[in-house]
């Protein structure tokens, strides 16, 4: 939906690479000129209505964009990283405005809708350990973190009243579409597999990348005894999908690491691959499944092109009630 997108957070994006196939998310690497906050609780990097956007929250919603630009290369352009820090800025200031018309309206959130959406957070990540580490990495308390999916909960109630409860996408809009964009709906050769991962990076040092290949090599010897390969991802795998089996589901090329993807696409469904290693770690890929490139048919797009309509619809609602907003918001932009 467009408003979860408007609301990208520091712990939105979280919540996106806890719910990515981990070898398919980027590598989080130092940010070299990481943003400063020394002074984030007065610093201020906008006031919207009086409300301070501090230093602080701007810097922490930069950090992961900064990462990720740092590793395509893309942050040698000033005038790239200049734009992408008043889009971000921009993002919180509106994120503000929704929040300060949800109260407005009378929403109120309580402790327990937040309690359980911090629950489901939780549940995402393999322990209790792992998850406080992401909230290390993130920079945010737990009261902060609670705080912020408040805010979250409030402004998705809101645009849930507001705006989407009246939209609606017509049958005939969809086949519409979809007759006059045959291109958008062809589908590329896809796979389906499923993997084990032993972690390990650039920064180990020999000892721990021998141990890591050593335990991935165990893996590969138990597997050629016969052992069944969803239950031995779900014992010994360190990626998320160890919850399903190691299932990463479909995927064309382009959407993971090359070395994986480069193996997986040799592959026949039921066939094993040796040890692959890659950026994360040491990998051994099992496809289940393979689809020839070709055309999606209307039906089994339809509800997905459904509900890719009505968020355009709620893009262009949202994005003109906020400019009405802003005519009488007091908004200064600091940075």
């Amino acid at each position: 939906m467009y408003y979860v997108k408007l609301m990208m957070s520091a712990v939105m994006i979280a919540l996106l690479l806890t719910g990515t196939p981990l070898m398919a998310a980027e590598e989080k690497k130092p940010a070299a000129d990481k943003p400063v906050a020394d002074k984030a609780a007065t610093d201020k990097a906008a006031t919207v209505n009086g409300t301070v956007i501090t230093l602080e929250e701007f810097n922490r919603e930069m950090e992961p964009i900064q990462q990720r630009m740092q590793a395509q290369g893309s942050d040698k352009d000033p005038s790239k990283a200049s734009e992408i820090r008043k889009k971000v800025l921009e993002n919180i200031i509106e994120r503000e405005l929704l929040l300060q018309e949800s109260k407005k309206s009378g929403i109120k959130i309580d402790d327990a809708a937040v309690d359980k959406r911090l629950a489901e957070i939780k549940k995402q990540f393999p322990s209790e350990e792992e998850f406080a580490q992401m909230m290390k990495r993130m920079k945010l308390t737990e009261p902060e973190f609670k705080s912020q999916l408040r805010k979250q909960l409030s402004i998705q109630e809101f645009v849930e009243k507001q705006f989407v409860s009246k939209i609606n996408v017509a049958d005939e809009e969809t086949k519409a579409y979809y007759d006059a964009n045959t291109d958008k709906f062809k589908q590329p050769e896809q796979v389906k597999a499923s993997h084990i991962l032993i972690m390990s990076n650039a920064k180990d040092d020999d000892a721990k990348k021998a141990e890591a290949r050593k335990k991935i090599e165990d893996v590969e010897k138990r597997l050629k005894k016969g052992e069944d390969f969803a239950a031995l991802a779900k014992a010994v795998s360190e990626c998320p999908s160890k919850e399903k089996g190691g299932d990463l589901g479909s995927f064309a090329k382009g959407q993971m690491v090359k070395p994986f993807e480069d193996k997986a696409f040799t592959l026949k469904p039921g066939e094993t691959s040796g040890i692959v290693e890659t950026e994360f770690g040491f990998h051994i890929i099992k496809v289940t499944d393979k689809t020839p490139e070709g055309k999606k048919t209307y039906e089994s797009v339809k509800d997905n092109l459904s509900q890719y309509m009505k968020d355009q619809k709620l893009q262009k609602e949202v994005m003109a009630y906020l400019a009405k907003v802003k005519e009488s918001a007091k908004i200064e932009r600091s940075l």
